[in-house]
């Protein structure tokens, strides 16, 4: 055999070698710019600002397209939705073209406004609810289902507890179907009092997926970086948003006194590895200095800046 005829076998052997091993081992993603591109945390923008002009149901259909516009513009990843937009009957078909107009996706939604888990008579009406929205999540392409169990003017008893984790593993069933991982998202009931509600949650369902909001956390009166260092191995989302030492809320995120440093040490050491949303939540009466897009996109820059992603 000539050494040329070796020389091409040997070229041809490695170069199947290193074809097979990308194969193998690196994202099969259409247009993924590199494997840390695949791995980054993404940041989303919860639509919550938007919303809170339209109560007592909190439904910002009617200003879905500013949404999109506004997020796209400050290159959010995604867009975190409230439940009241997938109830509407063409909100399907009408995401998707906001969707493909300004090229960026739904992540996922939270849930839980006008219903109380805990209540066992409200059961029916809240798992007829889930089987609507869930899969209507499903198909605009989220992935993350935060929700929040509701609230009570008492601690929570067993038997309230019980009926919550009842209404929790049927929806938990759900997203499994549809392709969603549900988490426990947080207001300052559930970590209030020693995380009663919380914790009465977790000894029923243990596996359940946590996705806190650190800003809730610290209004009930919980360290943040010790929530993360106690739950982080089930934290897959979390919601962003910041405040003032008094507790008036900022216009964005890095404006305020959150010590966001130390909670992105402490995200680093869990080895977090879900998704984020800034949420912006104005206080009443409150007029913007800016518009809210380039407030997205401040808190965005911020958000990516001090915790690397």
């Amino acid at each position: 055999m000539s050494k040329n005829h070796q020389s091409s076998r040997r070229d041809f052997i490695q170069k199947s070698i290193l074809a097979a091993s990308c194969t193998l081992f690196l994202p099969k993603l259409v247009g993924a710019a590199s494997l840390e591109e695949f791995k980054k945390v993404k940041i989303n923008g919860h639509l919550w600002v938007y919303a809170s002009k339209f109560p007592p149901n909190w439904d910002a259909y009617p200003d879905l397209e500013i949404v999109f516009a506004d997020m796209s513009y400050a290159g959010l990843d995604g867009i975190e939705l409230m439940e009241s937009i997938l109830r509407h009957d063409d909100a399907v078909e009408r995401i998707k073209e906001l969707t493909k107009k300004y090229k960026i996706g739904v992540s996922g939604t939270s849930y839980g406004v006008g219903f109380n888990m805990w209540d066992a008579s409200q059961y029916q009406a809240i798992a007829d609810d889930l089987e609507l929205v869930i899969p209507r999540l499903a198909e605009v392409g989220g992935t993350t289902f935060g929700v929040s169990v509701g609230g009570a003017d008492h601690l929570k008893t067993d038997a309230e507890l019980d009926a919550q984790a009842k209404i929790l593993n049927f929806l938990m069933k759900i997203c499994k179907e549809n392709g969603i991982v549900p988490n426990l998202h947080n207001h300052t009931y559930e970590v209030e009092n020693d995380l009663h509600d919380l914790k009465g949650t977790l000894a029923r369902i243990p596996d359940i997926k946590l996705g806190p909001d650190l800003n809730w956390l610290i209004r009930g009166g919980v360290d943040p970086v010790e929530f993360i260092e106690t739950y982080g191995e089930q934290i897959v989302y979390l919601h962003i948003r910041d405040q003032y030492e008094d507790g008036t809320w900022t216009e964005y995120v890095g404006q305020g006194d959150t010590d966001f440093s130390a909670i992105s040490k402490a995200l680093e050491k869990q080895n977090f590895q879900g998704q984020v949303a800034i949420e912006l939540a104005f206080p009443n009466d409150f007029t913007p200095s800016n518009p809210l897009k380039e407030d997205w996109k401040i808190s965005r820059k911020f958000v990516q800046k001090t915790f690397g992603w």
